[in-house]
């Protein structure tokens, strides 16, 4: 099959573009498009989607509201989520080379969980509620260090990593479940519906945030990412391969917690997105880890897109948190998976 080599920065970026792989990137982003379409068309009113289409081009200004200030932010902020989600969740199951990670498997959405809602409890009337994505942020990156540190035995194995993340994890569920028991009733309703995982009322000041925290991460990922394909052979071939396994492999954490961690600082514990988009992409364009990178965050996107829809439209009046409908498809993917590798 016919492929293209691009080299970057004097060849210090260089990657192949596949037919097959422009083939299937554009079938799925031509997909994600109509989802993108259909979301700003539906809610309690109904717009027609070529109206909706015609008033994105400028062409008419009938539908300002319901389009651009109601629905266009919310629609932007579950593509971002479920693209910085999908990412996170490929670069931990590259990395610790187990089909089971994702950021909220390991333990990294529930310190940016904890984060938040330390910040809920305590900050509420007395800080600004702009700086919620401070506190999940920093929750996850000191929940990622002090895996990390935990997991260091003269380096980190990949096993060990995932086995005491998910132990963190699960201290810090129970410290958020402590922390909820004794605060007050509107405060523990608040702090719930955040943990489910919702992007209702979401802020066009939040998509932007969200974009400049995606921007970190991406130009990392595209630069070091060849190396992540020789480390899936295992250590010693990566080491023999001239790769400082240790320094990458911190690095992609960090990269992993700040994408899964501004993921959840807007949108909650959206959870099982990082685990299911990796999946889906690796069955649909093979294992290069920098061919994955554009697809995975298209399948991501675009299953936040699917579980904000239904949660928002189905139920009228009701807007039910995206997270309940990501966690009953992402559950039984989960078992699934377990079935599928018992014996591996």
């Amino acid at each position: 099959m016919r492929t293209w080599t691009i080299r970057l920065l004097r060849g210090k970026l260089s990657f192949q573009l596949s037919v097959k792989w422009l083939l299937t990137t554009t079938s799925l982003f031509v997909v994600l498009l109509l989802l993108f379409i259909l979301s700003l068309a539906s809610g309690s009113t109904w717009v027609p989607p070529s109206q909706v289409a015609l008033q994105l081009l400028g062409k008419i200004d009938d539908y300002t509201f319901i389009v651009e200030t109601l629905r266009l932010p919310r629609v932007l902020l579950a593509i971002l989520v479920g693209a910085s989600l999908g990412i996170a969740g490929l670069i931990l199951q590259t990395m610790v080379r187990n089909p089971l990670a994702s950021p909220d498997i390991i333990g990294i959405t529930s310190g940016a969980s904890l984060g938040a809602v330390t910040f809920i409890t305590s900050a509420t009337g007395v800080i600004s509620m702009s700086f919620l994505p401070v506190a999940a942020i920093v929750g996850g990156l000191l929940t990622a260090l002090l895996i990390y540190i935990i997991s260091w035995n003269k380096g980190v194995t990949p096993i060990r990593l995932i086995l005491i993340g998910i132990g963190i994890s699960a201290i810090l569920k129970a410290g958020i479940t402590f922390m909820l028991v004794f605060s007050n009733s509107f405060i523990t309703t608040k702090a719930y519906t955040w943990l489910t995982g919702s992007i209702y009322a979401a802020k066009w000041s939040e998509v932007t945030a969200m974009s400049l925290w995606m921007l970190i991460p991406l130009p990392i990922l595209l630069i070091l990412g060849r190396g992540m394909n020789v480390t899936e052979l295992g250590d010693e071939a990566a080491v023999n391969a001239g790769i400082r396994v240790q320094l990458q492999r911190f690095v992609f954490l960090m990269c992993s917690v700040v994408l899964a961690g501004t993921a959840a600082a807007y949108a909650g514990g959206i959870e099982f997105v990082g685990l299911m988009a990796p999946h889906i992409a690796r069955r649909i364009a093979g294992r290069s880890f920098l061919g994955l990178i554009p697809i995975t965050a298209i399948i991501g996107a675009g299953l936040v897109l699917i579980a904000d829809l239904i949660a928002r439209t189905m139920f009228l009046p009701l807007d039910i948190p995206a997270g309940v409908f990501t966690a009953a498809i992402g559950a039984p993917f989960f078992i699934y998976l377990l079935f599928h590798n018992r014996n591996r």
